[in-house]
Order: C-alpha cells, then sequence, then structure tokens
C-alpha cells in the first residue's frame, strides 16, 4: 500500500512470456504493488504457465481473443472488485519502465490528479528508445489534431502505461468502448469528458523484437479511430451527451 491505499497493476497480457518475468521482478520491486491482475487474451505460449507461478498475482484468462480494449475492460473491472484505490496499468512486454510506479502513485494519492499518463514524447524517449520515426510522426500528428479536436494540451494520447484512481474508472462508461487499440484513446476522451484533470510524467521507453506493436495497416485504422472518437467529442459537447459521453448530472 501506499499511505492506505491500495495500489492494483493491472497487466493486459498476450503472448508475453519472453517478458512478463522480468517485468513482474521490476514492478514488485518497487514494494508498494499490493496485487497484479494479469488477463491473458488467450495467448499461444507460455504466457499464462508463467503468470501462475508468481506470487501477488491474480490470473484471469480469456478462452478466445477479445481485443486489446476487451483485455482491459477484464482488468479494470476485476481491479475495482479487488479493492483497488489506485490501478496503474502496464504493458508485460517491457516497453516502458515499472520504475515510475511509486512515482504515479504518489500524484494521485497525493491528490494532484486522478489520472497520470506516462508520455513517451516528453524528454523525447520515444526516439531515445527505437520508436520508429514514422511512428513518431504519427504519433505528433495525431496528438496535435487531438488536442485541437478536444480543447486539451496533452503530450501524447497513445501510451500504454497510465495510472488511475478509483473514482474515475467508477465513472467512465468503458464497457461502451471499442475492443479494439482505440479503447486507449476513448477512455482519454471520457475521461475529459468527465472534467478529470490529466496529468503526465516523463517516462523512457524501449523498442525490441519482444514488445507489443501493431503494424501499419492497424495504425491507420487506429489513427482514423481517434480522429472519429474526437469529432465524436465535439458533437457531445454541442448536443450535451453521445454514445460514449453520456449526460452529466
Amino acid at each position: 500500500m501506499l499511505n492506505g491505499q491500495k495500489i492494483v497493476v493491472v497487466m493486459p497480457a498476450y503472448n508475453a512470456a519472453a517478458t512478463l518475468r522480468r517485468t513482474y521482478d521490476e514492478v514488485m520491486a518497487q514494494n508498494v504493488v499490493d496485487l497484479i491482475i494479469l488477463v491473458d487474451d488467450a495467448s499461444r505460449d507460455d504466457t499464462v504457465a508463467i503468470a501462475r507461478t508468481l506470487e501477488k498475482v491474480q490470473v484471469e484468462v480469456h478462452p478466445v481473443n477479445r481485443g486489446y480494449g476487451g483485455n482491459q475492460k477484464t482488468c479494470y473491472r476485476l481491479a475495482l472488485a479487488a479493492g483497488a484505490d489506485i490501478v496503474i496499468m502496464i504493458h508485460p512486454d517491457y516497453q516502458y519502465t515499472p520504475l515510475l510506479i511509486p512515482a504515479m502513485a504518489s500524484i494521485i494519492r497525493n491528490g494532484l490528479y486522478p489520472c497520470v499518463l506516462a508520455s513517451r514524447i516528453l524528454g523525447n524517449g520515444a526516439l531515445r528508445g527505437g520508436m520508429p520515426l514514422w511512428k513518431y510522426i504519427a504519433n505528433r500528428v495525431l496528438t496535435l489534431t487531438e488536442n485541437f479536436l478536444l480543447g486539451a494540451k496533452l503530450s501524447e494520447y497513445h501510451t500504454g502505461y497510465r495510472a488511475f484512481a478509483r473514482s474515475v474508472l467508477e465513472a467512465l462508461p468503458v464497457e461502451k468502448n471499442s475492443d479494439d487499440f482505440v479503447f486507449d484513446n476513448q477512455m482519454l476522451t471520457q475521461i475529459l469528458w468527465f472534467d478529470f484533470q490529466i496529468g503526465e510524467v516523463t517516462c523512457p521507453a524501449k523498442y525490441m523484437p519482444e514488445a507489443s506493436s501493431i503494424n501499419f495497416r492497424r495504425s491507420v485504422r487506429y489513427g482514423f479511430g481517434c480522429i472519429a472518437t474526437a469529432i465524436a467529442y465535439r458533437l457531445a459537447k454541442i448536443k450535451g451527451s453521445g454514445r460514449l459521453f453520456p449526460a452529466r448530472k
């Protein structure tokens, strides 16, 4: 725990056998995490077998692949059921360093921000870590467009390393979101919709063969999905609500 707050780390996993133990060891070395919930999305490797040998890890297995967003829906549902006060989502592919977990949890615990993103863009961590140039340029263009449409000023919307106060997860209608990769983006726009403040911390990132990544075709589909979500947000602002953005009380 951190000052009486229960910290739960969730890991949406798919074929993460090569990097899971290394990620786990670094997470637990921070000495603030009470529980790890790993949701396996029908992996074809030894991810589940390895996860079941680790202490303080609750393993949930999807018998069929539900997609990245579908995986996260299970992650957050189980974290809330486990009594989490702060939930931190990190991929088990070791692309993001778990060393930031205490800092991200402390920002939420101290009431500074209810949502914290680990940004690869602040401090140029993405390029130094080996992010392909085309992905970096696409990230910057997409983020600039989204900031304009959403009226926000985030350095990036596409990090897979995030921390949330319980109150945020309880407020968001995440079950309405996509089961695909655009889930991440939809979740952030919902956070903005409910006027939760978002903090960011600089995060180094590693790009290696074992790290998860989506191909060019799916990246293009993801990008259009992000723009469509931002436009839906603007329309909901005008109308007062939308499919992903319920009327606020």
